[in-house]
């Protein structure tokens, strides 16, 4: 049997995304619009993202009201307005959007951002002011929703300083 064409069983974020991206708005709000996480899978990175240490759930100030904010806890003010997607408001590093889309936008570093849109899991976001704001594209399967959690907490890792 050819190695090559078994599946994969350990995905990292330092590994390309499977297939292809999926297709995303071009119209605010930046929405995925295909390949979208299921929703019992999209419960499942809920579920995981909130049981991060030193986060909370909250409503997101930017993004539709199915949305859920991810705020650091303890944390309300920002550090700097480049790590919050709701600059000038509570803290919010991270948003989940709901099972109708399954992307999630998030901050990065720009280059860490640039390292992992060439690797095809995630965009610039499309109304970024500071080149730190993207899109994460929801997990398809187990393998990706590891790499999903991991990527948000690389980005609360970097909101956090």
């Amino acid at each position: 049997m050819d190695p090559d064409a078994s599946p994969r069983v350990r995905l990292t974020a330092d590994d390309p995304r499977p297939g292809s991206r999926p297709a995303t708005s071009t119209e605010g709000p930046h929405r995925q619009l295909d390949q979208r996480s299921s929703p019992e899978l999209w419960g499942r990175l809920v579920a995981a993202v909130f049981a991060l240490d030193g986060v909370e759930e909250g409503h997101s100030t930017v993004s539709p009201a199915t949305s859920r904010a991810v705020h650091l806890t303890g944390r309300p003010e920002e550090r700097t307005p480049e790590v919050n997607l709701s600059p000038g408001r509570r803290w919010e590093p991270v948003h989940l959007h709901g099972v109708d889309d399954t992307s999630v936008h998030l901050v990065l570093a720009p280059e860490r951002g640039v390292r992992l849109a060439e690797l095809g899991w995630l965009e610039p976001h499309g109304y970024a002011d500071f080149g730190t704001e993207w899109m994460l594209y929801g997990p398809r399967d187990e393998a990706e929703l590891a790499v999903v959690v991991g990527i948000i907490e690389e980005s609360l890792a970097y909101a956090r300083g």
